[in-house]
């Protein structure tokens, strides 16, 4: 399948927001802000996302797939180790079970046919929509974020924002005019849960200011 230019520009955003995250990590010596419950969902969706790992044969997509396991990974890894003292589980407390829960009965209720392999990609495209969540709660308790964290949540954000005319391209542009129901919905959802996370970002980071929640 031929790549398009807001597949692509999707892509580099998704892998622009982890190395962001992950120099916030290196230059500060911490991990202060970051939703470790977040950074751990993100890990699961690329785990049963990718399951075709050493079977795709696009080159394309095993790069960026090896990169996006990797890279979650290694952040994982810096969150439970070296960084753990700077991690606070006392704000980061929303109760994800409900997110797992949610995405599986999703999963398995709709999935487009039932194999372990479509089951667990519609699981990680469900909970992707919402992985988010535990990150933009910590915002809301705290009130505010560094500057560099809140460019984490925007890059992080346009990736699944630029995927939907990646979808209305496709179906343009593609003779079958196949619609990917689920991915499309839960893109749209993700979407909509990032749009009080832009306006504040455009107003606040954009023209200089700290990032600050309006109380």
């Amino acid at each position: 399948m031929p790549l398009n230019l807001f597949r692509v520009l999707g892509d580099f955003s998704h892998l622009a927001s982890i190395g962001i995250l992950l120099h916030k990590m290196v230059q500060l010596n911490s991990c202060s802000g970051i939703s470790f419950k977040s950074q751990a969902l993100y890990l699961l969706v690329y785990i049963t996302r990718y399951l075709d790992l050493f079977s795709t044969s696009s080159i394309y997509n095993l790069v960026f797939k090896i990169l996006f396991i990797g890279s979650q990974g290694y952040i994982i890894y810096l969150m439970t180790n070296a960084y753990k003292p700077t991690n606070d589980p006392n704000v980061d407390t929303f109760r994800v079970q409900y997110l797992l829960g949610g995405a599986a009965v999703l999963a398995v209720v709709f999935p487009y046919e039932y194999s372990a392999r479509e089951i667990l990609w519609a699981f990680s495209i469900w909970l992707e929509s919402v992985a988010i969540l535990p990150q933009l709660f910590m915002l809301q308790r705290t009130g505010e974020a560094e500057t560099i964290t809140t460019h984490y949540i925007f890059a992080l954000g346009l990736y699944r924002a630029l995927y939907i005319p990646n979808w209305i391209y496709r179906y343009v542009t593609e003779a079958t005019h196949k619609v990917d129901y689920i991915a499309v919905v839960a893109g749209v959802v993700q979407t909509v849960l990032y749009s009080d996370f832009f306006w504040i970002y455009y107003t606040k980071v954009m023209k200089g200011k700290k990032f600050k929640l309006p109380v």
